[in-house]
């Protein structure tokens, strides 16, 4: 069913924060803005684009952790944790929810995926005949858990899942992001793919030394760089594989 409003309507900072403004990762300049100005979500997808370290995926992390997810990936329901190194950046964080809106999410986090598979085999629901993704290919899985999570209109964080996905997975992908904001979910994903970021409808907000700034496909870094490397590979090898 759908909602009158989207699983999560704004994410602002905690009024009983006191996280300081000089300690990380408070410091990152895309936490800064959000901190201080907090970030409306819309309904149906949102796409965080930027270079590695820029803070997409900690502010999807951090998100995803408020709202009540587990930080290595999964629902709230399925709780599991290896090793401790999400930031502290949740807990300055407040979700207001959607008025009538579902409670269940789930996040997708590439890199911590593995073990989100080893604890569905320790608590394997019969009933619901999960399957052993650990002997599918890391793309199969994927597939697979998109196949089975992402069927309601919820609360989904993904973080770079365009890391163990083909081409042409990855259009697959896109179609699920599609039924899902059909049906009324909400998606917040960040992303290095051109592929993914071309997603008709989708918001973009490119994350960099400058924060936060709403954009369009074809106004993203990422996309000229890939164009131009495309049209000209050598270009930009020539530069990479010379010698000091």
């Amino acid at each position: 069913m759908k909602f009158d409003q989207p699983p999560v309507v704004r994410i602002s900072r905690d009024p009983d924060d006191d996280l300081p403004p000089t300690e990380w990762p408070a410091t990152i300049p895309a936490v800064a803005q959000l901190l201080e100005q907090g970030l409306d979500l819309p309904p149906g997808v949102t796409f965080l684009v930027g270079e590695n370290g820029s803070g997409k995926s900690t502010l999807v992390e951090a998100v995803a952790v408020a709202y009540g997810l587990s930080p290595e990936g999964g629902s709230a329901h399925g709780r599991h944790e290896t090793r401790t190194t999400e930031s502290p950046l949740h807990a300055s964080l407040r979700i207001q929810r959607g008025i009538g809106s579902g409670r269940w999410g789930f996040f997708l986090r590439a890199e911590t995926m593995h073990g989100w598979y080893t604890y569905m085999d320790e608590h394997r629901n019969v009933k619901q005949a999960e399957p052993d993704y650990h002997a599918m290919s890391h793309g199969e899985s994927f597939l697979e858990v998109l196949r089975r999570k992402f069927s309601s209109p919820s609360f989904y964080c993904l973080d770079e899942p365009e890391a163990a996905l083909s081409f042409g997975s990855t259009l697959t992908l896109i179609r699920a992001l599609h039924d899902i904001a059909a049906a009324g979910g909400q998606v917040l994903c960040a992303t290095h793919s051109p592929v993914l970021a071309a997603m008709p409808g989708a918001r973009i907000i490119e994350v960099g030394d400058w924060g936060l700034r709403e954009t369009t496909w074809d106004e993203l870094e990422l996309v000229h760089h890939w164009k131009a490397y495309l049209d000209a590979p050598m270009r930009y090898l020539r530069h990479t594989l010379a010698d000091d």
